[in-house]
């Protein structure tokens, strides 16, 4: 029990430290996602299940959707920015 605990602490670094190591924006949003489902599964693990769907919801789910809802609007502004001015 205390080795899978210790595994999961570890395997959560690593992908917090992989969010922030990455360049590519839709890349990091993902590895974000990823990164809240494992909160949610460390939360689960260590008996907090309230919390662990709070983290779905908001970590694993919303807040990666509102970040690539951004990263779309943005492009699309950016096109219509460029093809307005190319004219």
């Amino acid at each position: 029990m205390k080795i899978a605990g210790s595994f999961l602490l570890l395997l959560i670094a690593v992908s917090g430290f992989m969010v922030v190591r990455t360049r590519d924006v839709t890349a990091q949003t993902l590895a974000l996602s990823f990164y809240g489902l494992l909160l949610a599964v460390m939360f689960f693990f260590f008996q907090a299940p309230d919390v662990a769907l709070s983290q779905i919801v908001v970590g694993a789910v919303a807040l990666p959707l509102i970040i690539m809802l951004a990263i779309a609007r943005m492009k699309h502004k950016e096109k219509t920015k460029s093809s307005e001015g190319g004219q």
